[in-house]
């Protein structure tokens, strides 16, 4: 059974790297949709994943449209050629909401499918697919005047994703923290946010309820000086076999129950680190819409014993 990749936008050659280092051989690309017929894999950058792909023909736009409706409702495309004839087809299935996220809000749920044209007679068109959003990509409302910068987009995302957020009173430690876009969004959740960073925040985030600001090093920073927190954000510039170092530390502390880190790369990619990260039980790796050259790691809801208070 064919499964198909559909790379992050500008990341086609790490999925390509990642993929050929995870045994997986393409047979065929179309756009940026890399197909295999080898075992599926997790795969940090691709932005969706198509699983159990099938080909179906094209006799005409109204058999075509039928063919994905008597397999499912809700149909995403992906057209990066026959774009006139794809439109077609998407106008005569069921709309699917494409209206910009506004936080906070979870992730959709209903099952969205994936098709494209692989020729004007033949499509390619899978049922399950690895993200709720059309072509993985996730489009937030912006707020333009608050943040400090657009930093706080990244995190929005994860949470979307995640489909959970911190909640009015929990304890949040931000890694990193300046200017403070992730501790804006922390606060205006009425999350109370330890926001460490050897930088000052933006006096206006440093202003608002519920932030203390440490002019300390993330990396320095003992565990048991902070205490028990409910959420670990981290958006820190750094190798990330370093962080994977620190967060192996808060993990070991058992003082964490979840955590949201940026591993960001500098030069190549370290795919063995991203695999590490991905190798711990629970743990999510993924590109965001909104990332750069990094992806994000999210354990939630560890550990699974309450934490002492």
């Amino acid at each position: 059974m064919t499964t198909a990749y559909l790379a992050v936008e500008s990341q086609e050659n790490q999925l390509r790297e990642e993929l050929a280092r995870d045994g997986v051989t393409i047979q065929a690309t179309h756009g940026r949709l890399l197909m295999s017929d080898s075992a599926p894999v997790s795969a940090a950058w691709a932005a969706n994943i198509w699983h159990d792909c099938v080909e179906l023909p094209v006799a005409s736009i109204g058999t075509a449209a039928k063919s994905l409706r008597d397999i499912q409702r809700n149909w995403a495309m992906y057209a990066p050629l026959h774009h006139r004839r794809a439109a077609l087809i998407q106008e005569k299935l069921p709309h699917v909401s494409a209206k910009p996220v506004v936080f906070p809000a979870a992730a959709p749920v209903a099952p969205l499918g994936s098709w494209t044209l692989l020729a004007p007679d033949r499509m390619l068109a899978a049922a399950s697919c690895s993200s709720p959003f059309a072509n993985g990509e996730v489009e937030l409302v912006e707020d333009k005047v608050g943040p400090p910068s657009r930093a706080y987009l990244k995190l929005w995302e994860a949470l979307v994703r995640l489909r959970r957020w911190p909640q009015p009173g929990e304890r949040c430690l931000d890694l990193g923290a300046s200017p403070g876009g992730w501790t804006w969004v922390l606060a205006h959740l009425g999350a109370t946010v330890v926001a460490v960073d050897k930088a000052p925040l933006d006096p206006r985030i440093a202003a608002m309820p519920g932030v203390e600001w440490r002019g300390e090093s993330a990396f320095a920073l003992d565990p048991s000086s902070v205490g028990p927190v409910d959420w670990l954000f981290s958006d820190v510039i750094c190798y990330p076999a370093r962080l994977l170092r620190l967060v192996e530390r808060w993990r070991a502390s058992r003082l964490v129950r979840n955590f949201v880190c940026t591993i960001k790369f500098q030069g190549e990619t370290d795919h063995e680190t991203a695999r590490a990260f991905a190798a711990i039980p629970g743990a999510t790796v993924l590109h965001l819409h909104y990332n750069k050259h990094e992806l994000t790691f999210l354990l939630p809801l560890q550990p699974p014993d309450p934490l002492p208070r």
